[in-house]
């Protein structure tokens, strides 16, 4: 049986879905309100005055390796950096165990790719470090033409890491990918003595050879190249090189770094970061920039190593995690104890 309803009734129900669809409407318009008044990212809005740097480097949850000793340093130099870990592990590889994971190619595309969606990617610095397979290397090689594409002026800083002393840690593969694609569009380069030698194909013995292998490399890309450490007859020295126009002889000098004995993990991480750091804000002035930078760098080594005596631990050949909480005004205003010395 059908029961008729009054027409005070239907009215009532009538006015009563017409106020939940009112509801719904409002609230789907608050929502599209809030989307297109969205707060500004402060960050491109108002610039740092220094930049805006995209790390991608390994990360570890405990100790200073990778984007752990680059991104503090270089956030208390005034940078924005906004970190792609391309490695996720529990500790840094020189403990007896560690556990975590690895970013691949496709991952890190898709989150330039988020990036991109959101009109977030507009950086003026690219910094790597240790990256551990071609496929990854290549996609990296991607983001810089990416990010180059929206920025005409941006610096693509280079920490080539492949190996130390006489020994490879990535695979052979990653030499000529790093000395064919990623030399010709890097704007600062920083190897080691081994590094250059990788990427120039010529033993380094001597200063005279260590200058050279900063003019091979000018000549196949970066403006900016700094060899951070080469050891000459039991000499440690820092060569760096910045040919300000191509086609000119490149400002050429040197600066003698006192061996602290001890080994210590994420310096060279660190250093780079120092050098992008300092090199941007004296950008015709590298041998300044480079006086900083180690200046800095011994500070928090030997802070360092202070600590770990006060603790009782006598360094031997362990590795040992830099200080950097504790060492915040050596980063931020160095004394400059390292003189560079410039070639004839």
């Amino acid at each position: 049986m059908i029961r008729l309803q009054n027409s005070s009734s239907i009215s009532f129900c009538s006015e009563s879905i017409a106020f939940r669809k009112l509801s719904v409407l409002r609230r789907i318009s608050s929502k599209k309100c809030s989307l297109t008044m969205a707060p500004p990212i402060l960050s491109l809005v108002l610039p740092s005055e220094t930049g805006r740097v995209l790390s991608i480097q390994s990360h570890t949850v405990q100790g200073y390796v990778g984007n752990k000793s680059a991104v503090f340093p270089l956030q208390l130099l005034g940078y924005d950096v906004d970190p792609i870990m391309s490695v996720q592990f529990s500790n840094h590889t020189g403990y007896p165990t560690f556990k975590g994971q690895v970013l691949n190619g496709k991952q890190l595309w898709e989150l330039i790719e988020g990036l991109e969606a959101n009109n977030l990617l507009y950086y003026t610095h690219l910094l790597t470090g240790y990256i551990g397979s071609v496929s990854f290397l290549d996609t990296v090689l991607e983001v810089v033409s990416k990010l180059r594409s929206i920025n005409p002026t941006f610096q693509y800083v280079c920490d080539p890491v492949m190996g130390d002393e006489g020994k490879l840690y990535v695979p052979q593969e990653l030499v000529s990918v790093y000395r064919e694609k990623v030399v010709p569009v890097a704007s600062m380069l920083t190897p080691n003595q081994f590094e250059a030698e990788q990427l120039t194909g010529f033993r380094i013995a001597s200063e005279q050879d260590g200058r050279e292998a900063c003019r091979h490399l000018h000549a196949a890309g970066p403006s900016k190249v700094v060899i951070t450490s080469i050891c000459i007859n039991g000499t440690l020295l820092l060569i760096g090189s910045h040919q300000k126009e191509k086609g000119q002889s490149p400002v050429q000098f040197k600066i003698v770094i006192p061996k602290i004995p001890a080994y210590f993990t994420g310096t060279g991480d660190l250093m780079t970061a120092l050098l992008l750091g300092w090199s941007n804000k004296y950008p015709n002035n590298l041998e300044k920039a480079a006086e900083l930078a180690v200046s800095s760098l011994q500070a928090v080594l030997s802070r360092t190593l202070k600590d770990y005596e006060k603790a009782g631990y006598a360094p031997q050949t362990s590795s040992l995690e830099i200080r950097l909480i504790q060492s915040q005004d050596d980063i931020r205003n160095p004394e400059i104890k390292y003189i560079s010395q410039l070639y004839d």
